[in-house]
């Protein structure tokens, strides 16, 4: 997996691409909580050119979005593709977690 990441604006942004599983998210999670160490509380990670999310790419979100909560932080997800939108739905994170089609509309709740 690719993770590229870049802070604009206050805001830390992670783009995925490849897959989000129990091999890639320990990395990927290094990268969040370093990211919420330096202080950043509001975050948007782009799933545009994720293939794949398992539950340990699932966990990583769901660790990230309760450690930004007690903080008054915010996390925004966008751009995923159908199927890996359908995993967030099936698994009930969309019920707690803001997912918007673009990054322009994440760039603009967050």
């Amino acid at each position: 997996m690719k993770i590229i990441e870049k802070q604009e604006n206050g805001v830390s942004i992670f783009k995925l691409a490849g897959r989000l599983d129990s091999k890639t998210s320990p990395e990927f999670e290094k990268k969040i909580f370093d990211a919420i160490e330096k202080g950043y509380k509001k975050m948007i990670v782009d799933f545009e050119d994720l293939d794949y999310i398992s539950s340990a790419g699932l966990r990583v979100i769901l660790k990230a979005t309760k450690d930004l909560k007690r903080s008054d932080g915010n996390f925004i997800l966008c751009s995923m593709k159908d199927y890996v939108k359908e995993v967030f739905e099936i698994s009930g994170f969309d019920s707690f977690l803001p997912i918007v089609p673009s990054m322009d509309e994440a760039l603009k709740k967050v």
